[in-house]
């Protein structure tokens, strides 16, 4: 059976369509699960630090800053491994080359950041990376 002269257009457009359709779903990322995490859980406490450590490394700030407050964890599965993480952050007193028993700041230094966090995540060679990062003050 012959197409028409006049359908052989149409059925190429229809054809190329579905091609452009099917390529463009593929691309998509399709979360295969995504559920809230405990905070004990192991991934999400080395995941917590590198995200402390690496706010500090990129800040402008003469001091450090530590988490107050964890407000959620998400984990998406897709192609990888992403933690979502919803988290309040407030000004020490340590300096900036100083870790260790930092109270937080409190009068005219007295600064609290909120945070979202997106980091891609491979536990079992503990490979962290931030993909997204959105900060404002608190």
């Amino acid at each position: 059976m012959m197409a028409r002269p006049q359908q052989g257009p149409r059925l190429l457009l229809a054809i190329m369509g579905a091609l452009v359709a099917l390529t463009y779903q593929t691309r998509r990322k399709t979360f295969i699960s995504v559920y809230e995490v405990p905070l004990s859980d192991p991934v999400v406490v080395t995941t917590l630090d590198f995200v402390t450590k690496d706010f500090n490394k990129k800040s402008n700030d003469t001091y450090n800053f530590r988490i107050v407050r964890v407000l959620k964890v998400l984990k998406r599965l897709t192609d990888h491994m992403e933690y979502r993480i919803n988290l309040e952050m407030q000004r020490t007193s340590c300096l900036r080359m100083e870790v260790n028993n930092c109270s937080f700041q409190e009068g005219k230094l007295y600064k609290k950041i909120d945070c979202l966090y997106s980091v891609f995540v491979i536990p079992w060679f503990e490979k962290y990376k931030v993909l997204a990062q959105n900060c404002t003050d608190g």
